[in-house]
């Protein structure tokens, strides 16, 4: 389906029953809606479960220049507005997790519960410089170059070992992105800074983030400034939790949002 929403269209996909609660996804850089697939199949038998690529993803439109969070959190309340969605929970992972927590600090009053999972509080310099190099990298030496270097970070060696079917799926959605897209959201992810808003959260948080993460500290250093924010950790599990370990994933997510207790210990 296609929404126009703030100025451009957005591919999106609605699953589950009209008039249950509505579960908004956002997804990573390089990828599009379909990362969410095993939670929507789960989820849509009690939610209103609205999946969207993120501005220069999947089949959302393509606009020019730098792209920011500001820009990304108003693409999720005009979309929101277009499809007349008052209140959300609001689930994002990496720069759809970053989109997410701007959004509660932002526009709480939208939404119920936010799941942020595998993002960090803000860029460093150390970060602008490596996703100007990966857009160098793209630039250079296509798409191709860059999606294996991205599953390689992505995920842990052993499971990159495995060879499991997902990883084609990863490829598949890093190839399948446009190469403009991409370097408009890698200028989001070098220019940002959420740590002031953190206070003005109000929303019950749940964090999710693999322990073989390289964000996992930052996770950690995110629960800490969010008042009241849980943590779930996944054991073994690498920065796209959701596709390595969906059903552990998608556990925490429905209990979360059931208003159950998150585990003690990483799952």
């Amino acid at each position: 389906m296609q929404i126009s929403a703030n100025g451009i269209r957005f591919n999106v996909q609605i699953d589950g029953p009209a008039g249950a609660p509505w579960v908004i996804f956002s997804n990573s850089v390089l990828t599009n809606l379909t990362m969410w697939e095993d939670q929507a199949v789960d989820l849509q038998q009690s939610f209103r479960v609205l999946r969207y690529d993120q501005r220069g993803h999947g089949r959302t439109d393509v606009t020019d220049g730098k792209y920011s969070f500001d820009l990304l959190a108003a693409d999720v309340i005009a979309l929101m507005d277009a499809l007349s969605i008052q209140r959300a929970h609001l689930v994002g992972l990496s720069m759809g997790g970053v989109t997410a927590l701007l959004l509660a600090q932002r526009h709480g009053h939208r939404f119920d519960r936010v799941i942020a999972c595998a993002c960090v509080p803000a860029s460093t310099p150390t970060s602008a410089q490596q996703w100007n190099e990966r857009v160098a990298l793209g630039a250079e030496k296509s798409m191709v170059a860059l999606a294996e270097a991205t599953i390689a970070r992505w995920f842990p060696q052993e499971f990159v070992a495995r060879k499991a079917p997902v990883l084609d799926k990863v490829r598949g959605m890093i190839l399948a992105t446009p190469f403009k897209g991409f370097a408009g959201c890698a200028a989001a992810l070098s220019d940002y800074d959420l740590r002031p808003g953190f206070s003005r959260i109000d929303r019950p948080t749940l964090l999710i983030v693999g322990t073989k993460d390289a964000v996992l500290a930052d996770v950690r250093q995110i629960k800490a400034a969010v008042r009241g924010a849980v943590l779930v950790e996944l054991e073994g599990a690498g920065h796209i939790s959701n596709l390595e370990q969906p059903a552990a994933f998608t556990l925490a997510i429905r209990n979360f949002l059931n208003g159950e207790e998150p585990p003690t210990r990483p799952l």
